[in-house]
């Protein structure tokens, strides 16, 4: 029964956590899309936010390039800057965020279904991540809404966009109330 609640209440926030930073992008005028966010551009940061969910939600490290989604969308991945120690250069297009975003959220929802309480229960299998994969999940949601307030205050303080609160589950911009 507590698995059954866990995997539930997962896989309600990251729907709510992707569907807020999804907001932020569709919401995001033309004119704002690489405006710096902090150091990077604001197209960047969906980006990087993505790569990490699309990572952490994956088994293991070793696994992560070797997807369908990034063989047949090398370009997107280029050289996978984000994983090097460097400042990352690349910028993205709306279509290549709103793509990854499908994905992410699609793999998300399966790979929540898929996690049985033994998985949950052991060790993440990522470098200086040294807890549960249970918890990697909350950690990996964490990171998403860190970085999607950071967007939504660029919008709303540059552009006066306001992007609503999304409590779980994924919501369309007509849904919203």
């Amino acid at each position: 029964m507590m698995h059954a609640a866990f995997r539930q209440l997962i896989a309600n926030q990251y729907e709510a956590s992707l569907c807020t930073l999804m907001h932020c992008a569709e919401e995001c005028p033309d004119s704002h899309w690489n405006v710096l966010v902090a150091r990077y551009p604001f197209s960047q940061v969906i980006f990087h936010t993505l790569f990490f969910a699309d990572y952490y939600l994956g088994n293991d490290a070793e696994s992560f390039r070797l997807q369908t989604f990034h063989t047949e969308n090398r370009d997107l991945f280029s050289d996978y800057e984000q994983l090097k120690d460097q400042e990352p250069k690349s910028v993205y297009s709306r279509e290549q965020i709103e793509m990854y975003g499908k994905f992410c959220r699609d793999k998300a929802s399966a790979t929540i279904a898929e996690e049985a309480e033994q998985t949950l229960c052991s060790e993440a299998c990522f470098a200086r991540r040294n807890f549960s994969r249970a918890e990697l999940h909350v950690y990996n949601i964490r990171h998403i809404q860190h970085h999607a307030p950071q967007l939504i205050l660029r919008l709303r303080i540059d552009t006066k966009v306001d992007i609503p609160w999304i409590d779980n589950g994924w919501r369309e911009p007509t849904d919203e109330s």
